[in-house]
């Protein structure tokens, strides 16, 4: 019976083999890599990603998807939502860090970024089809219109990599937006940074983007007592990642 794409869940199946075969070709799976696929759908990618790595781990939420794949015995499923995953327990299973992989559900694409930052220290690398409007605010550089919290928040924490962008035309049903895929590779662990609070600190600093900094984190930076020689004459979308972090460090975690 053929599946009909539900709306509920962000579905959009991969249809194009030449995007396909591009994608799995840029992940390089090998055999006894600790892959891990999020959202499969068909299995479009599944199949020539298992037929690389011999065996693979997924994470399906649609049951009657996940009840197709656990037919094949190659696969190993995971029937949840996947922001209800813990990718730290995944990869002690495996035993070695997680290459995780997927065409992520759009409407939910930057919570399920999220969810795997918190779990940075156990995964090798992401390669992952996402909106490229979202792909671009990833990958982001300071002064551009696109370098806000999102571009912030993984810019410290991987390398991120543009690989190729995606036409509508090659899904089924096709989205309304320019798709891309991205690969993110964890940057090794920086010293005495609370992601918690480097988190307080660009959200306050984006919260008006219009404005200076004296007027938005300015204010808060005083109710921390922060004390230091921080430039509050600039815009956020000016600050580069790497002055975040430091102000992050120079400050007293949160009582």
């Amino acid at each position: 019976m053929r599946h009909l794409a539900r709306k509920r869940f962000g579905q959009h199946f991969l249809t194009d083999k030449f995007v396909i075969d591009a994608i799995v070709d840029a992940i390089a799976p090998r055999p006894g890599d600790a892959l891990v696929e999020i959202g499969p759908g068909l299995g479009a990618m599944t199949g020539p990603l298992a037929a690389r790595c011999g065996a693979l781990t997924v994470i399906e939420l649609d049951r009657d998807l996940a009840a197709r794949l656990r037919k094949r015995s190659e696969l190993q499923v995971i029937e949840s939502d996947v922001l209800k995953v813990d990718f730290g327990a995944l990869a002690h299973r495996f035993g070695r860090p997680l290459r995780v992989v997927g065409n992520l559900p759009y409407n939910i694409s930057t919570p399920i970024l999220f969810h795997l930052l918190a779990h940075v220290a156990q995964v090798q690398d992401q390669h992952f089809m996402l909106q490229k409007e979202v792909v671009d605010r990833m990958a982001a550089a300071p002064c551009s219109k696109a370098y806000g919290r999102l571009s912030v928040m993984l810019q410290w924490r991987y390398s991120i990599e543009p690989l190729l962008d995606v036409p509508p035309a090659a899904f089924e049903p096709p989205p309304r937006v320019d798709s891309a895929v991205v690969r993110m590779r964890p940057l090794p662990e920086e010293p005495d940074i609370d992601a918690v609070r480097l988190g307080e600190i660009v959200t306050v600093a984006f919260s008006q983007r219009r404005k200076v900094l004296r007027n938005t984190l300015g204010p808060w930076l005083a109710a921390q007592g922060y004390m230091g020689a921080f430039d509050l004459a600039r815009r956020a979308e000016e600050v580069p990642v790497a002055e975040y972090t430091a102000l992050t460090r120079a400050l007293a975690p949160p009582a």
